[in-house]
């Protein structure tokens, strides 16, 4: 089976919580990345909208996805994923 080298995921988090900047190292934890890269799209009263950028050799997802859960991080899409053999 191939490996997940790149993910581009848009998600949402509580206002209140881990910064960016806490995601971002959390996120780079996960078995098989390389990079995280996190642009903020629209911050409300309660909210963060935001697109992360994951990057590596063999991204592990199901991991990603854990790492997301604990820290609050919710996957409405996603928008791109990038697998090679």
């Amino acid at each position: 089976m191939g490996r997940l080298t790149k993910v581009t995921l848009d998600t949402i988090k509580p206002l209140k919580g881990p910064t960016i900047v806490d995601v971002s190292k959390t996120l780079a934890d996960v078995g098989g990345v390389r990079r995280v890269s996190i642009k903020v799209n629209e911050v409300d009263m309660q909210t963060i909208t935001m697109t992360i950028i994951v990057e590596g050799d063999d991204i592990d997802f199901d991991e990603l996805k854990e790492k997301m859960e604990t820290l609050g991080v919710v996957i409405h899409s996603i928008d791109e994923a990038v697998g090679e053999p």
